[in-house]
């Protein structure tokens, strides 16, 4: 990351207290932040909008999967991935399909070509680092009416021929390689580039140029109130935010660096990669074998037996080098912006015990028809502001359009009514934290696994229940996990016609969307004009779907910010009719040291680190809904 980022942007309390923008008139900075952001990914994927990013690149995927369903003219429920897609996208797209009732096919190009999907999903670049051309494939699937999204690299976009030419419908991927630490697995800005004419059916947020009320140009959300509380359970998708803040840095790493810059770092990458395959061919070696000659950065090499490999893999990890293992015999070594002649010298000499220099002429060696022709990033940000000074007047000049707590409080949710301590922000940025692959050997983050191990443990404490999911990224993620955990416990006792949630009227519009995703039949309960349950009617609705009761999800306290006083009469009236209780923690900050939700009869429970506890909105995102 570019220090002047760094500093003025992810360490600056301007940029990382701000909240979600849906007053456009306090928040034009951090708008035209999340414009460039789309514009690079414009630029990159070659299609015509993007939205103003999603979670992360595997939630990305299965938001892909339903918005394939709901455009593609297909009779279909089956959806394809090609094999080479990476085992962490493809666990979710199975998770997420099989409460839609679509069946999710895994194949090559050929089966690919052969069947009947509403729609396909392929990798660009492979999970081994193979670049393949997707036209012909792309082609032949589209014939069928299937609608298709490809998984990119977003620094090998740079190089390489944009999804749009081979005809792509979605493009998506992570950004944190513009710029972004990996921090052990994020979080991380994922893009999602589509058609215009698909722009109603996309998930997320989207920042348009729009008039202001003197006619001058400016910047809102398109969409200036949640989807899901129009919508509710007909909502896209239940994802109501994104990650602004790493949509952000990802958008300033393109201004900074250019063009130029960009094409420069890519290149570099490639010529890593290329040369250390160059040496593994010349080492006259029959053991050891370049398995693609048509890569970006990742390298896989057959080493012909295992116990060759496993020597290399040991050695590489006695001088602190983390290879990936692929098989028995196959190794792959992956280049990145960071390498440097060292790590060259280093990995060659494990391979083909010499250490090598790096060649001085970088050479490409994908062929000329991988490669794009197109100009990228030509607007005028991205050519204005490749000085530090230039920078960072330029950030200045958006963080001082908009309000963030470093000005004032913001009344607008408890996700601004916190402290986010500076000393709690410090660790962010230092190595030890933000360089670690999220794939890193155990023995190499125990550290982590502590400190996260504690931070359960403290939550168990703080919720009274039996044990927390760290896993989900935003609160519709926790809503996802929390309805995931209840459908899998009544699976568990055979019961798997349960699938009624019953939902206040009065609850956040991402209720009803996350249990329609879930596969459940969504049904209302009357509130008062206070936002308390009408206890008559949820008595009668339970009586009338008492064999296929499911759930019951509720806010506590309520939207309105009143505690329900009949919380317990209504977890023991579900329970009665066979039900679990959801509880919707948005608004946990009323109840921390006072009780615990597990004492009033809830099973399942998300929570909000970027509401209760002390994870900075960002403007947006990054969030946390852990499920307990």
């Amino acid at each position: 990351m570019p220090a002047v980022i760094q500093r003025n942007v992810l360490e600056n309390p301007g940029w990382y207290t701000a909240y979600t923008p849906y007053q456009a008139e306090i928040a034009q900075g951090r708008l035209e932040a999340l414009l460039n952001f789309q514009q690079v990914c414009i630029d990159l994927t070659g299609l015509e909008l993007a939205g103003a990013s999603l979670l992360d690149e595997a939630t990305a995927a299965a938001e892909a999967m339903a918005m394939s369903k709901r455009v593609s003219k297909s009779k279909s429920t089956q959806f394809f991935v090609d094999d080479r897609i990476y085992p962490q996208t493809l666990d979710v797209i199975n998770t997420r399909a099989k409460y839609f009732g679509w069946e999710v096919v895994v194949g090559d190009f050929e089966l690919a070509k052969s069947g009947d999907y509403f729609g396909a999903l392929f990798q660009y670049v492979g999970v081994e680092g193979d670049v393949k051309d997707l036209t012909d494939v792309i082609a032949a699937v589209k014939k069928n009416k299937t609608y298709v999204s490809v998984v990119s690299d977003i620094m090998s976009l740079v190089l390489l021929k944009s999804p749009a030419d081979m005809g792509a419908d979605v493009a998506l991927g992570s950004t944190q390689r513009f710029g972004i630490p990996m921090g052990f697995g994020g979080p991380h800005a994922a893009y999602f580039a589509f058609s215009d004419k698909a722009k109603r059916s996309a998930p997320g947020r989207i920042i348009g140029v729009s008039k202001d009320s003197q006619g001058n140009t400016a910047l809102r959300m398109a969409l200036q109130t949640r989807e899901q509380h129009i919508r509710r359970e007909k909502a896209n998708s239940n994802i109501c935010t994104s990650q602004v803040l790493l949509a952000n840095l990802a958008g300033m790493y393109a201004v900074y660096h250019g063009p130029g810059g960009v094409k420069r770092i890519a290149t570099r990458i490639h010529a890593f990669a290329t040369a250390f395959a160059d040496v593994i061919k010349n080492a006259n070696d029959s053991n050891l074998n370049v398995v693609h000659d048509q890569f970006f950065d990742s390298v896989v090499v057959d080493c012909g037996s295992e116990k060759l490999a496993t020597q290399i893999f040991e050695n590489a990890d006695n001088v602190g080098y983390n290879l990936w293992r692929l098989g028995e015999t196959k190794l792959s070594v992956a280049f990145s912006e960071t390498s440097d002649q060292q790590d060259f010298s280093v990995l060659t000499q494990l391979f083909v015990s010499k250490a090598h220099d790096l060649p001085e002429d970088a050479r490409v060696s994908l062929d000329s028809a991988h490669l794009r022709t197109d100009a990228i990033l030509s607007h005028p940000v991205f050519n204005s502001h490749h000085t530090e000074h230039e920078m960072l007047r330029y950030l200045k000049s958006l963080e001082d359009k908009d309000l963030a707590m470093n000005r004032s409080m913001i009344s607008l949710g408890s996700c601004t009514m916190k402290l986010n301590a500076t000393s709690e922000m410090l660790p962010i940025t230092w190595p030890e934290f933000a360089n670690v692959h999220p794939f890193a050997p155990r023995d190499q983050v125990t550290g982590y696994v502590a400190m996260i191990d504690s931070l359960q443990d403290q939550l168990k404490a703080i919720t009274g229940f039996d044990d927390v999911s760290m896993q989900p990224n935003s609160g519709a993620s926790g809503e996802y996990a929390g309805l995931l955990a209840i459908r899998r416990y009544h699976e568990s006792l055979g019961e798997t016609d349960r699938d009624v949630c019953l939902i206040p009227q009065s609850a956040h519009g991402t209720n009803p969307a996350t249990a329609m995703m879930m596969g459940m039949k969504v049904i209302v309960v009357k509130t008062d004009d206070n936002g308390n349950v009408d206890i008559d009617d949820l008595t009668a609705k339970c009586e009338e779907n008492s064999a296929n009761l499911g759930a019951l999800m509720i806010t506590y306290p309520s939207t309105h910010g009143v505690f329900e006083e009949g919380i317990r009469k209504i977890c023991d009236l579900i329970h009665k009719h066979g039900g679990q209780v959801y509880m919707d923690g948005a608004n946990m900050n009323a109840q921390v040291g006072m009780m615990q939700p597990a004492d009033v009869g809830a099973d399942v429970l998300h929570m909000n680190l970027h509401k209760t506890f002390c994870i900075p909105h960002g403007g947006g995102g990054p969030g946390m809904g852990l499920s307990a």
